[in-house]
């Protein structure tokens, strides 16, 4: 089945994705400042690059795309009908990278959240941040505001 777009469309396309301060990461890194939790960004001596590093709490929260990291049972993860091998090749490699940077966080003592895109949409988002907010107040003491 050819690509519905022209290759110059779809490389455009493509290049437009991005890779930090998505806009459910940026929604979680509002709420969790709001809610006096500091943080630091893409901390590079970690595995896997976390995408928020909560060193008080030594906890590490993982924004993770539905689509990029493969969310099982999910609607958002739908295999591409062009190019299937090389999809699932890609996605079937996101998500052993991810297993392997979860592992070694926690082999040196990091606690891993993560959060995936689904559960940051409009009908749920308030509920996602409530639980992990109550996740992170029961690994340590609440911020002082």
């Amino acid at each position: 089945m050819a690509d519905v777009h022209s290759k110059e469309i779809r490389s455009y396309n493509m290049s437009r994705i991005k890779g930090k301060n998505t806009r459910p990461e940026m929604l979680v890194r509002q709420f969790l400042h709001a809610n006096g939790f500091r943080y630091r960004l893409h901390v590079k001596d970690l595995p896997g690059k976390p995408d928020i590093v909560l060193p008080k709490y030594k906890t590490v929260i993982f924004i993770q795309g539905c689509f990029w990291h493969g969310h099982d049972q999910c609607r958002y993860y739908v295999v591409p009908k062009t190019k299937t091998e090389w999809w699932l090749e890609k996605i079937n490699g996101n998500k052993s990278k991810d297993a392997l940077n979860i592992y070694k966080l926690k082999q040196i003592g990091w606690k891993v959240i993560e959060v995936w895109e689904c559960e940051l949409k409009p009908k749920i988002v308030g509920s996602t941040l409530h639980t992990l907010a109550e996740t992170l107040c029961h690994l340590g003491k609440m911020p002082q505001n």
